[in-house]
């Protein structure tokens, strides 16, 4: 009897192996799809991307508004293909002259050709938009993704510190900065406008962080020995980039306003440069007698603004599930 009972111990029946084995076989599978979603199969992301561009695609407000990038893109790239009229070919006989044939634009106050003016316009104020927004990114970026994940003591000096330059505006910060600066050229004004810009980024990347850092596919990527870099580059930040990419579309049209305040304001962007916001303010005082001076650079102005937030509201909708159609 116990004989009999040892080896019924000892050689477990065939059902019992074969639920053992099955068992065990769906524990090896589930470990191994967790350490392929840790290990970088984000699936599920691409998806929401597809998908994304598949709406970006049927929305008309986002088509507009990249058409409309594309032609100032290509008017700051390579502004000869508008007109091969020089901008600084300027006479005072022509000063103020009012649209004409050969001149649809008409001429400036120091007779310079309107139109080729507004259009190498378009490079200087483009070049400060990104310039400012890309910035902007970096220090929202690091100083949000450190904060929100590792929290402590570390978010709340890196929270304070962002509180601080929230109490000063945009454009009051920028406005101190800049006339204490001997020169104010394109890299000055995008230097000013990233130190008083990059909060709001960093607010949006810490709060994505704090809700994707223990989400259970960066669980596993700590299970498996990924380093602290890797969790936070590879897996975390690209799934909590959405929200940043929105703002950042959006961002563009309102440095670029930005920028067309502080030099309208004397503050900014100073000559020889050429931009929209020089030429309105120089138009200022000649609204009177020569409104088309204050006209087309603020109606070109306006629709680089626009085409940014029809591009960031498109995206919106689209990286949204709750806001689709």
């Amino acid at each position: 009897m116990n004989e009999s009972r040892t080896e019924i111990l000892e050689e477990p029946t065939h059902e019992q192996g074969v639920h053992r084995e099955s068992f065990s076989d769906r524990v090896d599978d589930r470990a191994e799809e967790i350490a392929s979603a840790a290990a970088g199969g984000d699936i599920e992301q691409a998806g929401l991307w597809r998908d994304a561009w598949r709406q970006l695609r049927r929305n008309p407000f986002f088509i507009v508004g990249a058409l409309l990038f594309l032609v100032f893109a290509l008017m700051a790239v390579a502004p000869q293909v508008f007109t091969s009229v020089d901008p600084r070919e300027c006479s005072l006989s022509r000063s103020g002259g009012a649209p004409q044939a050969g001149a649809p634009f008409g001429y400036d106050v120091q007779g310079c050709d309107y139109y080729a003016n507004v259009v190498h316009g378009a490079r200087v104020s483009l070049s400060i938009g990104f310039l400012a927004v890309l910035g902007t990114l970096v220090i929202g970026v690091v100083v949000g993704a450190l904060a929100g994940y590792y929290g402590g003591w570390i978010d709340s000096v890196l929270a304070r510190v962002t509180d601080i330059f929230y109490g000063l505006p945009l454009i009051l910060g920028a406005i101190i900065l800049l006339s204490v600066l001997p020169e104010r050229g394109v890299l000055e004004v995008s230097l000013a406008l990233i130190a008083f810009g990059w909060m709001t980024a960093m607010r949006l990347v810490r709060s994505n962080v704090i809700g994707v850092k223990e989400a259970d596919y960066v669980q596993a990527a700590r299970a498996l020995g990924a380093g602290t870099g890797r969790i936070i580059t590879k897996h975390i930040l690209p799934n909590a980039m959405a929200p940043v990419l929105v703002y950042s579309t959006i961002a563009v049209g309102t440095i670029i306003a930005s920028e067309a305040t502080l030099t309208f304001l004397g503050v900014g962007l100073q000559l020889p440069e050429i931009s929209w916001g020089l030429q309105i303010n120089a138009a200022q005082n000649r609204l009177r007698d020569a409104p088309h001076l204050i006209l087309f650079p603020s109606l070109f102005l306006s629709l680089t603004v626009l085409a940014f937030i029809l591009m960031g509201d498109a995206l919106r909708d689209a990286l949204d599930p709750k806001l689709r159609r």
